[in-house]
């Protein structure tokens, strides 16, 4: 595949920046002023954030190896400190940002083989 001219990344830039803004605000233009959204749209957006956390959670675990050095510690110690930082601060980036530099250390330091 031959590399991309400039300009040619400069257009692929602005025509993904232009879609991602028109998502972000097409819920705001659709339910603006007393346009309530539906019981549907309220339930989707109930659920489907603990749906995506629980298989980002899968996702994270799918390589761990119980019977095999280092045993999916790494992992399992990461998950916990996300556990107790969210259920100790409630604040999402520090649990996220905290268990990722958290399996980071374990990986590349503690468990580096």
């Amino acid at each position: 595949m031959p590399a991309l001219n400039p300009l040619n990344l400069l257009m692929i830039i602005a025509v993904v920046s232009v879609v991602t803004i028109f998502t972000r605000a097409l819920p705001f233009l659709f339910f603006a002023g007393n346009r309530q959204p539906s019981k549907y749209i309220l339930y989707i957006g109930n659920i489907l954030p603990p749906a995506v956390m629980a298989m980002l959670l899968l996702y994270s675990i799918r390589s761990a190896t119980p019977l095999m050095y280092p045993y999916g510690l790494p992992e399992f110690i990461s998950i916990a400190v996300v556990i107790l930082l969210h259920v100790w601060k409630r604040n999402n980036l520090i649990s996220i940002l905290c268990g990722t530099l958290c399996y980071m250390v374990l990986v590349q330091v503690v468990f580096a083989s």
